[in-house]
């Protein structure tokens, strides 16, 4: 029998999301998982909800073959010679997180990154970037609310759910915009989802850049649209250009005119260009006002110049200040908004935790009784002393190179 943990969540800012929900625990332990919960005063789901459920709470995990989290685990609550699951942002190499992959390692942890979990074909098998993009459209028009005075909304966080949510939009008038959304995955759909639900009517990159609207609109662009190879040839593919980034050039300038606000929902690779660059900030030809980064890569290693920090659930916007490229307060005058919190989903904890939860039974669920299995294997950042077969790239990184 396989015994799993759901560890209290101890990165700061605090988060409240769940990898599974009271009654996916207890699905699971029908199903003859023995399962047990951490007690925690900040989840979506109280402790309460879980013993109601018949799951116990135990404070002790040392005896857990496999603990589940959502954020980085800080060093100090790590249990050595343990399997966790979490998202651990170190794939890109990330240096905040260095000395985390550096401890996993010393101290013979296995860490499988939900990030790295896909099918045969490459394709992730469970994320929450859905429910990152809803908020991070979601956000983007609080923000130009809250800098223009037009509309109001209520932030995410403080409505039970999604359903609550769509309320709001049917009776909330939104003014003539101009919405320019980036990527197409998963991320990039749940932008998409809200803005329709808002009733902002999608249109193509071409009828986007040449009409004139009487009504809210918005446009979604693959890099076919925001991109251009550096030797004059005709664009071959996406995937071409995912695979030799460095060969391409940013061609967004036909978007930053008419942009009212631009919602960033890409996978960025770090060798791929800029959407734009602070000079090109500073020009009249730059209509941004408010800029919703869900993708949140920080400058200077970053799809958009002013992500020059991670926002946060508390204090959601700063100002960039076009003329010195430095922060300033919001909604003056030369200042793009910034909406770039890192951990989006936590403004829909519910929903977000529900969503992950079924991808995980579905899954991934299956996968963890089989040691041959090649799903946990392509996802083994690290292997009880060493890095995974996968992720041998990440050993200067790991150390401190």
């Amino acid at each position: 029998m396989i015994k799993i943990g759901i560890i209290r969540e101890g990165k700061v800012p605090a988060d409240n999301r769940v990898p599974l929900n009271p009654s996916q625990a207890k699905h699971m332990s029908d199903m003859g998982v023995d399962i047990v919960v951490q007690p925690s005063d900040i989840r979506c789901f109280p402790d309460q909800d879980y013993k109601d459920a018949g799951i116990r709470l135990k404070e002790d995990l040392s005896d857990r073959d496999i603990l589940l989290g959502v954020k980085e685990v800080p060093i100090d609550d790590l249990i050595s010679g343990k399997t966790y699951f979490f998202f651990s942002h170190t794939r890109k190499e990330q240096p905040y997180n260095q000395p985390l992959l550096k401890h996993i390692v010393d101290n013979q942890i296995k860490l499988i990154d939900y990030e790295a979990l896909t099918d045969e074909n490459g394709a992730r098998v469970i994320a929450f970037g859905k429910f990152a993009g809803m908020v991070g459209a979601h956000n983007a028009l609080w923000t130009y609310g809250q800098r223009t005075k037009e509309f109001d909304l209520p932030r995410m966080k403080d409505l039970f759910d999604y359903e609550a949510a769509t309320q709001i939009y049917d009776k909330t008038k939104f003014p003539n915009l101009k919405i320019v959304l980036t990527g197409t995955g998963r991320v990039a759909g749940g932008a998409a989802m809200v803005l329709d639900d808002m009733g902002i009517k999608k249109v193509s990159p071409l009828d986007y850049i040449s009409s004139d609207f009487d009504h809210p609109v918005y446009t979604q662009l693959n890099s076919f649209y925001y991109a251009k190879r550096k030797d004059g040839k005709m664009f071959n593919s996406v995937q071409d250009f995912y695979s030799n980034p460095t060969e391409y050039e940013s061609e967004f300038s036909h978007f930053l005119p008419m942009s009212d606000i631009m919602i960033n929902g890409i996978y960025w690779d770090n060798d791929a260009p800029a959407f734009f660059t602070v000079d090109q900030m500073k020009s009249n030809k730059f209509g941004i006002k408010v800029i919703s980064d869900v993708t949140c890569d920080i400058a200077p290693v970053s799809s958009i110049p002013s992500t020059i920090k991670a926002s946060t659930i508390q204090d959601p916007i700063f100002g960039f200040d076009v003329k010195t490229g430095k922060e300033i307060k919001p909604h003056g005058k030369s200042v793009v908004d910034m909406m770039s919190i890192d951990n989006l989903p936590n403004e829909l904890p519910r929903d977000a935790s529900t969503s992950f939860g079924d991808m995980f039974i579905n899954n991934v669920l299956n996968e963890l009784g089989n040691r041959k299995s090649e799903m946990i294997q392509r996802a083994t950042i690290a292997d009880f002393g060493n890095l995974g077969k996968d992720f041998e790239y990440l050993r200067d990184y790991l150390n401190g190179k």
